[in-house]
Order: structure tokens, then sequence, then C-alpha cells
């Protein structure tokens, strides 16, 4: 299964109708293609969708559903029955491209062409291809160098790249970070040598929220979202007692740095995330069904006290 021609498959949509999404298209001058949904284009909820599942490469399906959280009116669902595959093999933003002035957190399937990752080689998800995806969280469109790098670190000829680019604070970006729920339940659980190849499923919801002054503001509320409001349900072929001892050790409360607004504990640790205790990267809640019994085990709450500080709500 290439996570690249999928996720080439899942974008065309976006070259194909441009309009409806708000978004440009254009080309570096190398001849990388750039679709820019919240950069310089308007994009909005369903560009922020369709990013999401591109950088699922295809393999989940993402929408929104009604918000729990009075003042919220939208949740985020992400589903997918390759989580693996799908969260950690491309939706995982692992690679930091840093060239000059620019810089941006880059997830999707590109990350599996360049292999530069040890979580893509740990779980065995390199793969050439022909084409390339490269999702692109930053303020400002790649120049001809940087498109020109990604490509040749992708073994692949420009042409055949394409990268779709938002900044945080935009509608799209902010709808394509909600959306990491499940990857960041899996995350975790690689971090803490869970065999990731028992998961069978996953969906994970988490809350919208309102459009961010800046960036900085929309990493804190995005990442909020998550930490504070995600709630993640896992089918797994796993028996009650291995559940019932890594379960706890899953949902964000787990951290020494939960119940801190994000923003201010990135703005405390002077914006360096290697700071941050890693153990907060993961959803509020947890629920693990084991596929033999259907009885679930739920970790974790939420806490809709921090997701209206943090929203302004």
């Amino acid at each position: 299964m290439n996570l690249n021609q999928r996720a080439w498959a899942a974008a065309q949509a976006i070259v194909d109708q441009p309009e409806q999404f708000q978004a440009i298209v254009s080309h570096s001058r190398c001849g990388v293609q750039i679709l820019d949904l919240g950069v310089n284009a308007t994009g909005g909820g369903e560009a922020g969708i369709k990013m999401a599942e591109v950088c699922l490469a295809g393999l989940g399906e993402v929408r929104f559903l009604p918000g729990q959280l009075p003042g919220v009116p939208l949740d985020v669902l992400v589903q997918t029955d390759q989580p693996v595959l799908a969260c950690m093999g491309s939706q995982y933003a692992g690679w930091k491209v840093q060239q000059g002035d620019f810089f941006a957190m880059a997830s999707g399937a590109m990350r599996a062409c360049a292999d530069k990752e040890p979580l893509i080689t740990e779980l065995g998800f390199a793969e050439s291809a022909e084409v390339a995806v490269g999702v692109l969280e930053t303020a400002q469109i790649p120049p001809d160098e940087v498109c020109a790098d990604l490509a040749k670190q992708c073994s692949v000829e420009p042409q055949q790249l394409r990268l779709l680019v938002a900044r945080t604070a935009s509608r799209a970006g902010h709808v394509q970070i909600v959306a990491r729920s499940v990857e960041t339940a899996l995350h975790k659980l690689h971090e803490l040598h869970f065999d990731l190849r028992k998961i069978v499923r996953a969906e994970g919801t988490a809350p919208l929220p309102p459009l961010s002054a800046n960036d900085v503001q929309g990493i804190g509320r995005t990442n909020d979202a998550i930490l504070y409001g995600g709630q993640v349900t896992l089918w797994v072929d796993a028996d009650e007692d291995e559940i019932a001892q890594i379960g706890p050790q899953i949902p964000s409360s787990s951290s020494s740095a939960y119940g801190t607004p994000f923003e201010k504990i990135l703005r405390d640790a002077k914006f360096d995330f290697y700071q941050i205790d890693p153990m907060l990267f993961s959803p509020a809640q947890v629920t693990f069904i084991p596929v033999k019994t259907n009885k679930r085990q739920v970790f974790g709450e939420t806490s809709p006290e921090l997701l209206r500080e943090s929203f302004g709500v």
C-alpha cells in the first residue's frame, strides 16, 4: 500500500477544484506543486478536512460533528481502520524543515519516502515512490530552494512533489491539527513500548477552537483541544490485564505538566518543545475496547474549564 500514491490521489480534488477549498494552486520555480490552504489563501473548514485526510494518506475519514462544549460549535472526528499506517506512517509531524528564515513542521506521506525519522524505520514504513506528498505547518510559502531540497530528500523529481501548506492560525490549520487526536494516543503508546500492531481500529474527537489571532495562540488552543478535550477510542487485540496496566499512562493527565493552558507551558519553556514533558502530548481521555471481549476500559477525562479558559468562551 503506497502511502504517497494514496495521498496524491486524496489531494487531487484540491488541484481540480481549488475554488471549492478556497485554495491557491501554484508551482515553485523548480516545479514543485504548492497547494496553499491557509498561508495567503483563505482556506476554510472544508480545506482543513481535506488537508487532514491527505495527512492520513487517504486512510481515514475526517468530518465535523456538533460540538459538545457550550460555545464551541464543532468537534473534529477522525476515524481509521488503518490507524498505525495512517497516523504514524503519514500523519505524525516528525520532520522539522528549517532552512534560512524558513521553518515548517512537516507531516504526511513524504516522510515515508525521505525515511529521515527513527519512527519510520522502527515501524518499517519506508517506501520508494514515483510521487511524494507533504503537509507543511508554516507561516510562509516554501521558497524554491526548500522545495528543491525536499524533492531531493524524497528521491523524486520536483514536478512529482506536492506540498499542502497552511499556517497554524488559519481555519484549515486549526482543523488539521485538531484532527490529530488519534495520532497523539498512538505516539504515546509507541513511546511506552506498546505493540501498535495490536490496534485494529481507532477514532477520536476534539473540539475545534475559535480562530486564533496569531500562530502562538493557535498552537496553544489546538494543543489544548486535544490535551483537555480529546477523546479517543481504540479497538485492540490485547487482553484486559495489559490494557489495565498501560491505560492509566496514556491520558495527558498522567503528565506533571497537565492542568495549565499549553500557550503558557510553551512560553514558560521559551518556545523550546524539548523542555516540555513529552508525556503531556496525548488526548484527555482514552477508551480501550478489546476485540475479544468488548469490555471497554476508560482512562482520563476532559476538562471543560481549561478548554473555556484557553478558547475564551
